[in-house]
Parts: structure tokens; sequence; C-alpha cells
């Protein structure tokens, strides 16, 4: 499985419960891992046989600019779904944090890893992934 990464991608956007964390939109840093649906650009070398890192960053910060959320769980699922849906990534794994908030730490979020079903997106045990992908082969 090819993996492409994005890693501390900074955006602003508007999470949070508690009445702080409501009067503005708050910095988060999101990390990536989005698997390739297929090898065809390590043989064309070109862009549009992958998945483009610009477009990717582009639609997120677009989504979670016209939104608000109130936690970190449902903003990461909004962005993995993204990534399947209008992306076609097999699979992806989505880490958010923001911070700090809980005084005495620095950072708080969520890891989440999804893959995509026909007809669906689930969240997976470790080894569903590498049944799922071995069967897609």
């Amino acid at each position: 499985m090819d993996i492409i990464f994005i890693r501390d991608l900074a955006v602003e956007a508007a999470v949070g419960i508690y009445d702080h964390e409501r009067i503005s939109p708050q910095a988060l840093q999101i990390n990536l891992q989005i698997a390739l649906p297929s090898r065809k650009a390590c043989a064309t070398d070109e862009i549009g046989d992958t998945i483009d890192y610009g477009a990717v960053t582009e639609s997120i910060r677009r989504m979670l600019g016209q939104r608000r959320f109130n936690l970190v769980e449902t903003l990461a699922e909004r962005v993995a779904r993204l990534l399947i849906e209008d992306f076609g990534a097999p699979w992806v794994q989505v880490e958010v944090a923001k911070g700090p908030v809980v005084p005495g730490v620095r950072q708080v979020g969520v890891v989440i890893e999804r893959i995509r079903t026909p007809g669906s997106v689930r969240s997976f045990w470790r080894k569903d992934i590498v049944d799922h992908l071995a069967e897609a082969e």
C-alpha cells in the first residue's frame, strides 16, 4: 500500500464546547496519512494519477471555514469522509490536535482511521485493513 502524508497542516476552525472556545476560531494542527487508490502515479509520473496535496489542503480549509464543530472527533470524521468520498482514498488516518485547552497539557486531540468499503465509510480494527486491501488487489 502506498501512502502519502501531510504533516502539520495549520488550519483554523470553529470547534469546541467551552464558552472560551466559541469566541473565535481555534488554531488546529492536522496530520494525514492517505492511502493511494492505485500505484499508477509511480509509473506515469502524472499528478492526475495520484491525490493532489494542494487540492486536499484547499478542500479541508474550505470545509472547515463553512461549519462549526463541537468535537474534534466530528471534525476528524468529516475530514476522513472528504478524503475517501471526494479523493477516492481507500484508507485514511486523520489526527487533529488543538491546545492548550486543559491546564498543564500542550495539546489534546484525536486520531481516527477509516476505510472505504462498498457503499460506505467505516472504522475498523487494524487487522481489517490488511484483509480488506489484500482482497482489493
